[in-house]
């Protein structure tokens, strides 16, 4: 057999594989500690006799020696591998931390849903009490500055306003709206 291996003989080669396999994968496992690596070190094992097969001494006995020097030889590369790469992941510069944008997420959604109800809202007022609440309530000018704005009358503006305030308050509050997964606020009270 070992003659035949010399030689190239895949079937030879596919015998020994079968007869020694076994062997070299625990003895691979031995060295490593790890299924995983055992199997990259016998098949690295096998590749290596195969790449090797014309150093075989024709006269001889089991090759299963011989194998398990290849696997040692190997085992130990594998390890000297591994071993670089951890030293190069080590030099390499430490990204920065991603931080956890799911509460942000959360976050915006509510917003969404808010301001959805705003818009709503908003939408139900006429348009000259939309102008003066846009005005006077998100950009935060006065009453003067809003008439001005609009070329009405500060009472105009003043009017509009309160009618547009009493419709919105009309509105139920988005704020009680319950939201899925929500407690509630009886459960929030027993809770506390």
């Amino acid at each position: 057999m070992r003659a035949r291996i010399r030689d190239g003989d895949k079937a030879a080669f596919g015998e020994l594989f079968d007869d020694c396999a076994k062997s070299v994968y625990n003895h691979a496992f031995r060295l490593t500690a790890n299924w995983s690596t055992a199997e990259d070190v016998m098949a690295l094992t096998f590749l290596e006799a195969w790449r090797l097969r014309s150093r075989i001494d024709p006269e001889g006995g089991s090759l299963r020696p011989w194998l398990l020097g290849i696997a040692t030889n190997v085992a130990r590369n594998v390890r000297r591998a591994a071993r670089r790469h951890d030293d190069a992941l080590v030099r390499l510069p430490r990204g920065e931390e991603v931080p956890d944008f799911a509460d942000e997420v959360v976050g915006r959604i509510d917003d969404a849903e808010r301001l959805a109800a705003v818009r709503q809202a908003y939408g139900r007022l006429r348009r000259q009490e939309q102008d003066v609440f846009a005005l006077c309530v998100w950009a935060g000018l006065d009453y003067a500055q809003a008439a001005e704005a609009l070329g009405v009358p500060v009472g105009t503006v003043k009017s509009r306003l309160s009618r547009a305030r009493k419709k919105l308050a009309m509105e139920p509050p988005s704020a009680n709206r319950q939201v899925v997964g929500d407690l509630g606020p009886e459960k929030k009270e027993e809770i506390r």
